[in-house]
């Protein structure tokens, strides 16, 4: 299986792993260990800093599965004070030492020197092989396997690891499962710096971003909206503003897999449909996803530290003006240019193999998606259970949605998924690469982590372009908490709205900036790979990395523009 299809969507296997990880889950609940991670996070956020009692950390291995980072710890006290204060309590992390520092303080004071600037070369390696390789004779074929892809991520991924396990000699922060620092090993090697970005990397982004990907990719896999609709640009129009709509709602990936399916049938008599893809990356994937925190990851991410979750509402006229401008010059393009390229028999052809819209699949799929959009707004262990003193713990959230596709593949129609031709290649692709992402753009983070401030950012336009930026080719949902957190540092000028401690004006910039510019390059986004793997399975030739940017450069950039002039 060298293209990795993973075909019928619904197998045994994948069942169950699930119902193991559930299970898994259910037992170390049963030990108490996911709620000794949500009461570090209720501690930290109330000004504590607390060791895990005597005899009651978990072996190491254990934790670093379940994320407490405390395999050697053993406590001693609690310092409790009020908050906004900073705490500092000692701890050990792999044997080393780390300072736990909770308040508004956050560890500012402690003197840390980032990665030197050549560690971000195996992340340009690796954006540069996700580039390139697709485009060599002798790596094309080679690197259609998602394990192929796998094999240089992770490959990568450890070279960035190997690097603060032998070579890294200045404090780090550590977020999982709350914010501390840990200390270079006094002697012999980094293991505390090797764990504590691996953590950084895949237990507190990778994991919860790959968990949402996936639920909302499986169960609207499991939806069909199946028709041939004449490929008019105005139906094209409608299907992709319908998904931009949906996006914020559904979550991009989730309105993305619902609707790149029908797009792709109804224009399988064209000649000419790579445009449409784009637009679709742009408008689906992308920019109609910042109304909600569901909608797109960076968003998310900013829920997770605070922001309301209704705030992202007011960012609507920036959204109906980038989608609306993206959906007026694609009807005009497809109009007046690229539908008049098509053959007369394709059009022909197109306008009789017509057949009527038809919706397979709700049951149980769209209450299952419903499921996982509430688990996103209800089930955080940094906030509290709406009406109760109750957090949920850590990782229900990601153990919820793994329910819903257990739930979505036992419950629902295997014929549905076999008629959607649905596999998990695309899921594959996204989750393999960003693995190597994720931890590969570490350094880079705690670059801008420390060097941020040095950068002079003042303006809302400054944050915009800053954080869209780096959101092309870093991940917008990482970008978007280093300018967020960058932001929380500035002074806040008298009469202006702060939200989560973040100006307003800064924190619709960097939200904007995060969101639309995601779509600048396929691997601003996870949704992005996604359309393209399903389209290039359906026959549709998407353009390689730097093609793709053609068309966002000269389409999506001017309008980001104006927007910018509008808005900010």
């Amino acid at each position: 299986m060298s293209h990795d299809h993973a075909s019928g969507g619904s197998g045994k296997g994948l069942l169950a792993a699930i119902t193991a990880i559930l299970a898994v889950y259910l037992i170390l609940a049963v030990l108490g260990i996911p709620q000794k991670g949500t009461a570090l996070i209720a501690a930290s956020e109330h000004g504590h800093a607390a060791h895990a009692e005597e005899g009651q950390a978990a072996d190491h291995s254990a934790t670093h599965q379940e994320g407490t980072h405390a395999a050697d710890t053993h406590a001693e006290e609690a310092v409790v004070v009020e908050e906004g204060q900073k705490v500092v309590a000692e701890t050990e992390i792999a044997g080393e030492k780390a300072e736990i520092v909770t308040g508004e303080d956050y560890g500012e004071d402690i003197q840390k020197t980032p990665p030197p600037y050549w560690m971000v070369t195996w992340f340009a390696i690796l954006l540069g092989a996700i580039a390139i390789f697709p485009l060599l004779p002798f790596t094309e074929h080679w690197w259609e396997s998602n394990t192929s892809r796998f094999i240089v991520a992770a490959g990568l991924g450890l070279l960035t690891l190997l690097y603060y396990l032998f070579m890294h000699n200045s404090p780090i922060d550590g977020h999982f499962p709350i914010h501390y620092v840990v200390q270079p090993a006094e002697s012999g090697l980094n293991w505390g710096m090797f764990f504590t970005v691996l953590s950084n990397g895949i237990l507190n982004e990778y994991i919860p971003f790959i968990m949402l990907l996936f639920s909302l990719y499986t169960i609207s896999g499991g939806i069909r909206i199946s028709g041939d609709l004449q490929a008019h640009s105005l139906t094209n129009t409608t299907i992709i503003g319908i998904g931009g709509l949906l996006a914020s709602f559904i979550g991009t990936t989730g309105a993305a897999m619902l609707l790149i399916r029908p797009l792709l049938e109804t224009n399988k008599e064209r000649k000419h449909v790579v445009h449409t893809v784009v637009f679709f990356i742009f408008v689906v994937c992308n920019c109609g996803g910042c109304l909600l925190p569901i909608g797109d990851p960076p968003l998310f991410l900013g829920y997770l530290r605070g922001v309301d979750f209704l705030w992202t509402f007011q960012l609507w006229e920036a959204w109906l003006f980038v989608n609306g401008m993206l959906l007026l010059v694609y009807f005009l393009m497809d109009h007046f240019y690229c539908y008049k390229k098509e053959l007369p028999l394709d059009v022909a052809i197109d306008e009789t193999a017509t057949t009527r819209i038809k919706i397979e699949g709700l049951w149980p799929n769209a209450l299952l998606l419903l499921g996982v959009i509430l688990s996103v707004a209800l089930l955080d262990p940094h906030k509290v259970f709406p009406g109760t003193q109750w957090r949920p713990w850590i990782y229900m959230r990601e153990a919820v949605q793994a329910a819903m596709v257990l739930f979505s593949l036992a419950l629902g129609s295997h014929k549905v998924r076999d008629e959607n031709k649905f596999n998990y290649h695309a899921i594959l692709e996204v989750a393999a690469l960003f693995f190597g992402i994720f931890i590969c753009m570490q350094p880079a983070l705690q670059i801008l982590g420390v060097k941020g401030p040095e950068l002079n950012l003042i303006s809302p336009m400054q944050f915009f372009w800053a954080t869209g930026g780096l959101s092309s080719v870093l991940d917008n949902a990482p970008t978007y908490v280093v300018f967020f957190e960058t932001a929380q540092t500035l002074a806040k000028p008298e009469g202006v709205k702060v939200v989560a401690r973040v100006a307003e004006p800064l924190l619709v910039a960097i939200s904007l900036g995060a969101v639309f510019m995601g779509a600048m390059t396929y691997i601003g986004n996870g949704p992005n790979f996604m359309v393209k793997a399903i389209a290039e399975k359906s026959g549709v030739k998407m353009p390689s990395f730097f093609g793709y940017m053609v068309y966002s450069c000269l389409i999506l950039l001017p309008i980001l523009v104006i927007a910018t002039f509008l808005f900010l």
